[in-house]
């Protein structure tokens, strides 16, 4: 049961933007005159923006469209995606893409984030030539945890999900790929916050440890 096909998280796995989308969403929340409390902005992790933005509409009652409150808070993100010179890819995850390419693996990105974010991403750390596929889960109709994003990553790489991985690191990521029977690896890094990794199958700190040759043994 070889493994084919990795299906990645884009968020807290190839990058940390949580630190730019924090700033965002906060500059977001002034402009509405909203107080979002750090227990409930915890419960956006690994969310999508249109469920983030809905969930916000309906706990004050604001009088906009979540269309509304994404385009602002997306040109706040873009700012900061641009000008913030801390940002970069997460440690050893550029050398873990290379090796699965090396390796023949299928490469599909499976984000909550939008469309637009991905390929900024992607441009900014020319990814491309990596990956097979991108889906972003604001085009689909379930969020994570709902594994509707997995089910349809496993489709483009065009493989069964026993010889499917997904790496993420968020509670509701895992519990997507959980839900769509794919082994999960839940990556543990330094800018996590109260993630719960109990649904995932290997839980790693170090993307040295499951590098192509390592990782095959699960398969």
């Amino acid at each position: 049961m070889p493994l084919k096909a990795v299906l990645f998280d884009m968020d807290g796995v190839i990058v940390d933007t949580e630190p730019l989308h924090r700033k965002a969403y906060f500059k977001m929340f002034e402009d509405f005159g909203i107080q979002v409390t750090e227990d409930l902005y915890s419960t956006f992790t690994g969310a999508s923006t249109k469920r983030v933005c809905e969930t916000l509409i309906g706990h004050f009652g604001l009088d906009a469209t979540h269309e509304d409150l994404a385009g602002i808070k997306r040109r706040y993100f873009k700012h900061f995606f641009d000008t913030d010179e801390d940002f970069s890819l997460l440690p050893g995850v550029r050398e873990l893409i290379e090796n699965y390419h090396e390796n023949g693996t299928k490469l599909v990105l499976a984000s909550s984030a939008h469309m637009n974010t991905i390929n900024w991403v992607f441009e900014k750390f020319d990814l491309d030539p990596y990956f097979m596929a991108k889906i972003s889960g604001a085009d689909l109709r379930e969020s994570k945890p709902h594994p509707e994003i997995f089910v349809k990553a496993a489709e483009l790489a065009g493989e069964q999900h026993e010889h499917c991985m997904v790496i993420e690191d968020s509670t509701n990521g895992i519990a997507a790929a959980h839900a769509a029977g794919i082994f999960c690896v839940a990556y543990q890094s330094a800018h996590s916050g109260k993630q719960q990794y109990d649904l995932a199958n290997l839980l790693v700190n170090d993307f040295g440890d499951i590098e192509f040759d390592k990782i095959s043994r699960y398969f």
